[in-house]
Order: structure tokens, then C-alpha cells, then sequence
């Protein structure tokens, strides 16, 4: 499925289950040395799509330990994205020689908890909701719209390094499968160029919403 969001130099791997006899580096187990089952079966799978990925794109397999916020940490040179919900694990690497960073999400396709639009929404985003509700109805467009949200973080925080909240990029969500995102923070790239928008794709198939963004290198 993810695939179908990223263009060719992007390397995916997904799986719908959690390959048994999966091994961890020293380094990530002790990253999950207390987690219960689900976060433990949740991390591993990822980290293995993580390898895959990286293995068809010629880089060799080295822990993937996390930083302050949880994020991975990618081999010199490299850029990846992870993500994971009932049923569905995804990693994404390309080299950051042609692409700057990546994002993916992925959620189950269901109405958001009660209140929780509110809290991860602008007014004109709930507005655009229940417009495109409207126009197909049978599409969870709340959720679509928090796991866009989800992978616009994942795409910032890789080259500013500082947390984006909900409230710092305001969504246009569109009917054909993509959006873009206006970044209502300031920030810069390394290369001191500044970010002001992103434009990503979203997908909804087999009870799932996948969203994925990849920024071109410069």
C-alpha cells in the first residue's frame, strides 16, 4: 500500500503481520527491555522493515536506537520514516542525497474518539471536514485528516529538530488523494532554507488510512 504514496526512490517494506524469530540489536532491546507484548511486537516489526528497506538500498544492518523523542535514528546518508497500528507495520528509507525527509502514518479507518478532532484541528480544518464528509460520506475524514497531521510531524522534527504541534500546520485536504500542508511555524532545513509547506498523499484500502510525505532533497 505504501508504495502506491511515494515516488521510486523511496524504498518500502509492509507487512500485515509480525514476522516470528525477528532478532534486535543489544541497543534496541534494551529500548523496549520493559515493554509489554504489543509495544514490544509493534517496535520489532518495525525495525525489521526498517532493514529491509535499508538492505534494498545497499545499506548494511546497524541498531536503529531512538532519540529524546522516540524518533529513529537513520544510518549516515539516510532518511526513513516508521509507523505501525492494529494489523499493519510500515518503514520507508531513501538516501538524503534525494530525498531531505520522509513521514508515513498509518491508522485504522475509523471515526476518531469523541473530542479528539477538536483538540488536533484549526477551525478551518473541522470546516473542510465536514465539507468532504459530506461529499464522500463514507470516508473517516477526521482521521485521514490526524494521520496527515501525524506524518507532517514526522517530517518536520528529522531536519529542525524542534516539536510541531497540531496547531502549527494547517491542512487542505483534498478528494484526490492528496494535500498540503502550510507550515504556520518557522523553521529551516539545514541548509538554512525555510520551510513553509509540504504536499502529501493519502490512502484509504482495506480498512486503512495510510499518509505518507516525502520532501525532495535540495
Amino acid at each position: 500500500m505504501i508504495e502506491r504514496l511515494l515516488p521510486s526512490e523511496v524504498s518500502c517494506v509492509e507487512t500485515f503481520t509480525d514476522p516470528p524469530d525477528v532478532e534486535l540489536f543489544p541497543e534496541e532491546e534494551a529500548i523496549i527491555a520493559r515493554a509489554v507484548g504489543k509495544r514490544r511486537r509493534e517496535f520489532t516489526t518495525g525495525r525489521w522493515c526498517a532493514r529491509e528497506a535499508l538492505s534494498r538500498i545497499g545499506v548494511a544492518p546497524e541498531p536503529l536506537v531512538s532519540d529524546e523523542r522516540r524518533a529513529p535514528q537513520w544510518p549516515a546518508g539516510t532518511i526513513g520514516s516508521i509507523t505501525h497500528c492494529s494489523g499493519y507495520r510500515a518503514a520507508v528509507v531513501a538516501h538524503q542525497a534525494k530525498v531531505q525527509s520522509l513521514g508515513i502514518d498509518a491508522e485504522p479507518h475509523e471515526a476518531l474518539p469523541k473530542g479528539v478532532l477538536d483538540v488536533v484541528s484549526l477551525p478551518a480544518e473541522r470546516a473542510q471536514v465536514a465539507e468532504l464528509s459530506a461529499a464522500r460520506p463514507e470516508l473517516r475524514w477526521d482521521r485521514i485528516l490526524f494521520s496527515c497531521k501525524e506524518t507532517v510531524y514526522k517530517t518536520w522534527y528529522p531536519i529542525t529538530r524542534e516539536w510541531l504541534g497540531f496547531e502549527d500546520a494547517r491542512l487542505d485536504l483534498r478528494l484526490d488523494g492528496t494535500f498540503t500542508a502550510h507550515l504556520l511555524k518557522s523553521g529551516t532545513d539545514p541548509a538554512g532554507n525555510a520551510l513553509a509547506e509540504f504536499a502529501g498523499r493519502w490512502l484509504v484500502d482495506d480498512g486503512l488510512i495510510v499518509t505518507a510525505i516525502a520532501l525532495p532533497a535540495r
